[in-house]
């Protein structure tokens, strides 16, 4: 799993008015709770870019003072108009301690509904789920090898390490085989010429008996 380090600073003040002083400066004021007490910090845009612009999964190394935390990004807050990041939450992960996060799900092989035509289509990109740090991964798979044109998997399809508990309703699609529009036609063309056909020996043999 990847671990990203940030650097940060302590906050010694607090309120709208020093929140605004910060972000004037530059900075993103966050926080770190988790444990026996919250840390109020500051970081620069930059330092956690890699964090908040990807799919991915990623762990927090973030150094305060000396003191580092291994942490998780939790929540975060942008503006509304310039969609410049405003606020952080950090949830420091401490081992044996069990905690709620989403990881991404992958999925593996190839779907036989793919190669006759049909497009996959992901109901889901993260799957929530309850574990400790020492069991964390960057990203949980399903396997679509036997996955056939208008069928779906499920959260209950994706394999999940030993011991991790899932917290999505395990009956939610994961992703579907959608069969496209022109198979679609050609099989109710297909369906009618078929009843077409059955229909004319039905009505002669009909006929004949009167």
């Amino acid at each position: 799993m990847e671990i990203v380090k940030v650097e940060a600073q302590t906050r010694e003040s607090f309120g709208k008015k020093n929140t605004k002083i910060i972000r004037k400066e530059g900075l993103v004021p966050a926080i770190i709770y988790g444990g026996d007490n919250n840390t109020a910090i500051s970081v620069t845009p930059k330092s956690v870019k890699s964090l908040v612009y990807t799919p991915d999964f990623k762990l927090a190394e973030i150094s305060v003072n000396g003191d580092t935390y291994k942490c998780i990004l939790k929540d975060i807050t942008f503006h509304p108009l310039s969609d410049e990041i405003v606020h952080m939450d950090f949830l420091r992960v401490i081992p044996g301690k069990s905690i709620k996060v989403e990881i991404p799900v992958d999925f593996k092989g190839a779907s036989p509904g793919e190669k006759e035509g049909g497009k996959l289509i992901p109901q889901m990109r993260k799957v929530k789920v309850k574990t400790t740090p020492e069991l964390l991964v960057d990203r949980v798979y399903v396997d679509i090898s036997e996955l056939e044109l208008g069928n779906s998997v499920r959260v209950r399809d994706i394999e999940f390490p030993e011991g991790m508990e899932v917290m999505t309703t395990t009956a939610t699609p994961v992703a579907i085989v959608e069969v496209p529009r022109a198979l679609k036609s050609a099989e109710a063309e297909a369906e009618e010429a078929a009843e077409a056909a059955g229909e004319t020996p039905e009505a002669e043999v009909t006929e004949a008996a009167e």
